[in-house]
């Protein structure tokens, strides 16, 4: 064995009489190597089998094996991990020493059998909750962008809900796309469709903001198709946020910032604790509270060419003096937001098997702002939004969410004649109500409230999950079944909400939008590793899946592994993949409020089960998009302080569900096309729908080098470089609805295709540098952000009345392309000792904002100069630069 290279271990032997301990038993302790202070939640395999545990409190932990001679595999996130062999049971203490990660051991990419990173056939990202924290951000999709390169979630702003969710995705894939675990069960999906124009548009994904950072022993990134495993969603990869177990300390973190404009005054508190049950089980608990307040970084264009207002208007030239931003406020929502998260197990007494159960609950509201009701748009509104003694000013509409997000699981796990089962069962609900203050309906005139409740949507599953694992020789084998029940809510608001024209901004939804859906599935799936020599894995699952709506799909997944020593591994897989019509695309409606086009209009969505868009219009009913998924690559550690990995992948998915943009009426005011009478029928000026469209063809490459325990100077320097490179296209035309198709509509225009190609940066370039001295910590991040590109709907083609610039030529058109940025991270932290540490955390450093949004003429593109930095593409957001300070106390 090499000492060097390898934890330092000390390992005592002290055999106990065979009546004190059981013949198959180790027992043990792991201990940190520099303090000598124990280890709770260090993961122990038994190599080759399925057999694991994690130490408690104190470090302690105790583990049947299968048979002697027994090899142990010892792995904690940040230490280097050992192999143990034994040769009888015995009594055993384990000193870890700081190391890098290729030995951990995961639980998401294999449900047969625990592996390690190295072991793994598919890349996976392990990171710790101090990774995570050290970003400085908020909340944990913030978090995951600025960790992982082929990950994205940035805020949105004047989007109605989505401000509140803010849509997130791997390798640019959409939201729909991305599977979540917690503690390798599935995590609903929100209630929300993201239908505003933003990344994601018409996307439905997970609220991330649901789960709090304090909770979060680490997240496992899996960055591979695995619908082969998992089921629907997992087209882009899996996210497992794994929770808390064991811990030594109670602590209590402290935090709050502000940005240096002077706004988005953020605070926040957690608190993470546990205790024993029973000797061997734990109760883990997590109760956290995050406010932040508005930011505002408006355009001031001193005059409306929306409404054709211009600076000197003889009537409203003093406003626009006063107001030269129009009045918006466009930036970071306010938000206040409560959790509430446990995990707990309880070991059976002849340590065969153990009850566990976990979950937590969410509650957070939150205010985001319309587009400023201006004095000349909206008339005199009967004194309702002003002082009548003064002269009225307009108005601007708050959008005002709370949302609940709750879920829990219980299940138990244990093991008999060498198989070893897990029997579980889920609930999880995201519900959200919304509310439009400030405003009013101009059709009620003076009885009309300034208040609305506007409806809102929820959405919840019921899962049982039955899993059989067992490890016989070289072969691992796993099968189970999953039973699932979604059901999707819609709610009307208030009567005067929709009344008429209905509530300025946000029409609330109207009784024939209200809608109570479920649906029902049940999947069955099996997978087989085989591993014929110590350095070659062949794998292969297959899953079937059929739903009460759609039908039904099989889904198969073949992977491989050669390992290059101890250093590291080739591996490759080839899967297809399906992602079923979310509840939420099937029987989404609603009527919104726009403005396009200098006109403010009312939009139409119409589900897909509505006569009006299958009989009228020929829409065909939603199915099951598909993938192929090829990914190749390695990882090497080319000393024990440095590894590197690479990866390729290709990922093909057909029949992609879309929202489709605007259809209105033509340019032939003659006559009246079927399309057109729709829209004269439900007093609409244009209409959507979900449809599957278009095929999409993704191919990318993520790099990771990790050097860490560099000696330079007094200290030690950690370094890492990510990466991840892809590129979208469109395959092929789009497929429109015959009827559409031939009354000239084109369903996914210009713009709406760049959501899916040219939204979310190409290129995402992570360099973390990290100094530890003393009792002193140094962190400089620089993430950069590629470019994006906001294309215009028909660039201009059509547009010759759009604005008062010059129109296109060959060599100028009205598309942007918003060049690359980085984005600096200063971190300073202090550990005055074991129970107190503080950090000051400079979130974009040097204050770099998006380039400014230029019209070329379209005045459309930033809404009259209200928008000074684009909105319907996303980087990195436009705060600027954020401070903030924070406490640790453990005890």
């Amino acid at each position: 064995m090499n000492y060097q290279n390898q934890l330092t271990l000390t390992l005592s032997l002290l055999l106990l009489p065979l009546g004190v301990l059981s013949q198959n038993v180790v027992t043990g302790t792991i201990t940190e190597a520099s303090s000598n202070s124990p280890l709770p939640g260090v993961n122990i395999i038994e190599k080759g089998t399925s057999n694991g545990t994690t130490s408690d409190f104190e470090g302690e932990f105790s583990i049947n094996v299968s048979a002697f001679p027994a090899t142990l595999v010892v792995t904690f996130v940040g230490y280097n991990s050992q192999e143990i062999t034994l040769e009888a049971a015995q009594q055993i203490t384990i000193a870890l020493q700081d190391g890098v990660a290729l030995d951990e051991i995961i639980l998401v990419g294999n449900r047969s059998k625990p592996r390690t990173i190295l072991d793994s056939p598919v890349p996976i990202d392990n990171i710790g909750l101090a990774e995570m924290k050290k970003t400085g951000q908020p909340t944990v999709d913030k978090m995951l962008t600025y960790k992982v390169p082929s990950f994205n979630s940035t805020q949105q702003t004047i989007s109605d809900a989505t401000a509140h969710f803010d849509p997130a995705d791997l390798r640019g894939l959409g939201p729909s796309r991305t599977l979540v675990l917690v503690n390798g069960k599935r995590k609903n999906q929100s209630a929300l469709v993201y239908i505003n124009d933003t990344p994601g548009k018409g996307e439905v994904g997970v609220d991330l903001k649901s789960i709090p950072a304090a909770a979060i022993e680490r997240i496992e990134v899996l960055r591979d198709g695995a619908s082969a495993q998992y089921g629907s969603d997992a087209i882009a990869g899996v996210i497992n946020m794994v929770l808390k177990k064991n811990v030594e300390y109670t602590t209590v973190n402290a935090k709050a910032g502000v940005t240096t404009e002077g706004d988005g005054f953020n605070y926040a508190v957690d608190l993470n604790t546990a205790i024993t049950i029973e000797e061997r089980g734990f109760l883990n608990l997590t109760v956290g509270y995050y406010e932040q307040e508005e930011t505002n970084r408006a355009g001031e264009p001193g005059k409306d060419v929306l409404f054709g207002v211009e600076a000197n208007d003889p009537t409203w030239g003093n406003w626009l003096a006063n107001n030269p931003d129009l009045g918006m406020t466009i930036g970071q929502p306010e938000l206040k937001k409560f959790d509430l998260f446990f995990n707990s197990g309880l070991p059976f007494k002849n340590e065969k098997g153990e009850f566990y159960t976990f979950g937590g609950l969410t509650s957070r509201t939150g205010k985001s702002f319309a587009l400023y009701r201006a004095p000349y748009w909206v008339g005199d509104p009967h004194n309702l939004l002003h002082d009548a003694n003064s002269e009225y000013q307009g108005f601007q509409p708050t959008f005002e969410t709370d949302v609940i997000d709750n879920n829990i699981t219980a299940g138990v796990k244990w093991e008999l004649a060498g198989f070893n089962f897990d029997l579980s069962g889920t609930f999880g609900r995201n519900a959200i109500d919304y509310e439009v203050n400030n405003t009013l309906n101009v059709d009620l005139g003076a009885n009309s409230p300034t208040s609305f409740a506007v409806g809102g949507y929820s959405f919840s599953n019921t899962l049982a999950n039955f899993d059989i694992s067992r490890t016989v020789g070289a072969f691992s084998f796993g099968l189970g079944a999953e039973v699932k029940k979604e059901r999707f809510n819609s709610e009307a608001g208030q009567p005067e909400s929709y009344t008429g024209s209905g509530a300025q901004s946000f029409p609330g939804l109207q009784p024939k939008n209200a809608v109570r859906a479920e649906r029902e599935n049940y999947g069955i799936y099996s997978e087989i590793d085989w591993e014929p020599t110590d350095k070659l894995l062949i794998g292969a699952a297959l899953r079937y899946e059929d739903f009460s709506d759609f039908g039904n799909n099989t889904s198969w997944k073949v992977n491989g592994r050669y390992l290059l020593g101890d250093k590291g591994a080739l591996r490759a897989s080839y899967s297809t993949g399906f992602r079923a019509p979310s509840l939420h695309q099937i029987y989404l409606s609603n009527i919104q409020t726009l403005v396009s086009g200098g006109t403010v209009s009312n939009q139409g969505t119409f589900n897909n089960v509505d006569p009006i868009i299958r009989n009228d219009l020929g829409v065909p009913q939603l199915s099951a998009e598909t993938s192929k998924n090829i990914s190749a690559g390695i990882t090497y550690r080319i000393k024990n302080n440095l590894t590197v990995s690479a990866d390729f992948y290709n990922v093909k998915v057909d029949d992609r569900v879309l929202f489709t943009g605007e259809i209105g009426f033509d340019d032939d005011n003659m006559s009246t096309n079927p399309v057109e009478q729709v829209l004269l029928n439900n007093s609409i000026t244009s209409l959507k729908f979900f449809v599957n469209a278009v095929n999409t063809n993704t191919s990318g490459v993520d790099l990771v080098v990790n050097y860490r325990k560099i000696d330079l100077g007094p200290g030690q320097l950690n370094a890492t470089l990510a990466a991840n490179f892809n590129d979208t296209k469109i395959e092929g035309k789009i497929d429109t609805p015959a009827l559409l198709a031939s009354n000239g509509y084109e369903i996914f225009n210009r713009k709406e295709q760049a959501r899916i190609t040219s939204s979310r940066p190409k290129s995402k370039i992570l360099l973390g540098l990290d100094y530890n001295l003393n009792q002193w910590n140094f962190g400089l991040n620089n993430t950069y952000f590629g470019s994006v590109t906001w294309r215009h709907a028909d660039n201009g083609l059509n547009g010759a009345d759009l604005g008062d610039g010059p129109l296109p030529t060959n060599d100028e058109d009205y598309d942007q392309t918003f060049k690359g940025k980085v984005i600096t991270d200063l971190v300073i932290g202090y550990e005055f000792n074991k129970s107190l540490s503080a950090n000051i955390f400079v979130n974009n450093l040097l204050n770099v904002y998006p380039d400014e949004v230029d019209t070329k003429g379209d005045f459309v593109t930033d809404l009259g100069g209200r928008f000074k930095y684009p909105w319907e593409v996303s980087q990195f957001g436009f705060s600027g630069t954020v401070i903030n300070a924070s406490a640790t106390f453990k005890f």
